[in-house]
């Protein structure tokens, strides 16, 4: 069977950092403060007129380059977002154009924070349908264009950034021992599209709006269903947690992170964390991460690494992988 094999990946941050020090001098809280609640310690944040798909080509370049191949190899880019330049076209169509990619299909999927995986998804579909054979899925965000600068419940979670993968098709024996994204589950609740959202939009009030949360109503959801799709991603990839060399999870918030993986039985050890320097960064949280553990060496050729994210929605959803 065809197998979505990673072959490369990349990251940006952008040049900005504003420590919790920085954000006390703007909203009513304190590093400490901060830091129990959600273990971040500072964030990146897009310098003006630095859009999304400036993010998002950064982190492809360097995804492109670790993977040894061109723009011009690309037959299918995907941009996970919920914070596009544009109402349309879609972000991905910008990015692709900067990249010369010059042919194939671009397009986004908005899933929020849980964005990366279903682009995982779906990038993994075209793969085994054999209508793409090289794939650059990318997840960026300019979160600090919606927050609440006055909110600290929220402007102190979220931070910008992009990340990326490429994804090459390659035949395997259909086992768990196959190269590439063994297993992939996904799903959303639309009942709980108040827990997480944005007050503004096209159709409802023509402004772009800001960020609300309620914030223990999606702790109350989150470790509970990222423990259950990683458990059935894992399952279906005919695995268990034992097998897992790495959790790479969404970087939300480091209680969720911790929680999930003692749910889930995975040693701390085991978790890859950047939630302390890059804060939530939304759909690119989980290829950030990624970039950081592979570039660092903490990633190696074999590893079974399991990704998992929540966001708004509700949307979740979880991957497994052989790097």
């Amino acid at each position: 069977m065809l197998r979505s094999r990673f072959i490369g990946c990349g990251g940006y941050l952008p040049e900005k950092i504003l420590t919790n020090d920085d954000l006390a001098k703007i909203v009513d809280t304190t590093d400490e403060w901060i830091v129990e609640r959600s273990g971040i310690r500072e964030r990146h944040i897009a310098a003006e007129g630095e859009l999304t798909s400036d993010l998002a080509t950064a982190a492809a370049m360097a995804a492109l380059e670790n993977a040894g191949v061109t723009a011009a190899d690309v037959d299918l880019l995907i941009v996970a977002t919920s914070t596009a330049d544009n109402t349309f076209p879609a972000t991905a169509t910008r990015v692709q154009a900067k990249l010369g990619m010059g042919s194939g299909l671009a397009f986004d999927v908005q899933a929020v924070c849980a964005g990366f995986i279903c682009a995982l998804n779906v990038a993994d579909n075209f793969v085994k349908a054999g209508q793409a054979r090289t794939v650059l899925v990318i997840g960026a965000e300019t979160y600090s264009r919606i927050l609440d600068w006055t909110d600290r419940a929220t402007c102190v979670l979220f931070g910008d950034g992009a990340g990326a993968v490429v994804l090459r098709s390659e035949e395997g024996k259909g086992t768990s021992s196959d190269h590439g994204l063994l297993a992939t589950c996904v799903h959303s609740d639309g009942n709980h599209y108040d827990a997480l959202y944005v007050d503004g939009g096209v159709s409802s009030t023509q402004t772009a709006g800001h960020l609300r949360m309620q914030g223990k109503e999606v702790f109350k959801h989150a470790v509970g269903k990222l423990a259950a799709v990683a458990s059935e991603a894992a399952a279906a990839a005919d695995l268990t947690m034992d097998d897992i060399d790495w959790l790479v999870p969404h970087q939300a918030n480091r209680r969720i992170m911790d929680a999930t993986a003692r749910k889930l039985g995975i040693a701390m050890e085991k978790l890859v964390v950047t939630v302390d320097r890059h804060a939530n960064t939304s759909s690119a949280s989980i290829p950030l991460a990624l970039n950081e553990a592979v570039r660092d060496g903490r990633i190696c050729d074999g590893d079974l690494v399991l990704l998992e994210a929540i966001g708004g929605g509700l949307v979740w959803g979880a991957g497994v992988a052989r790097w």
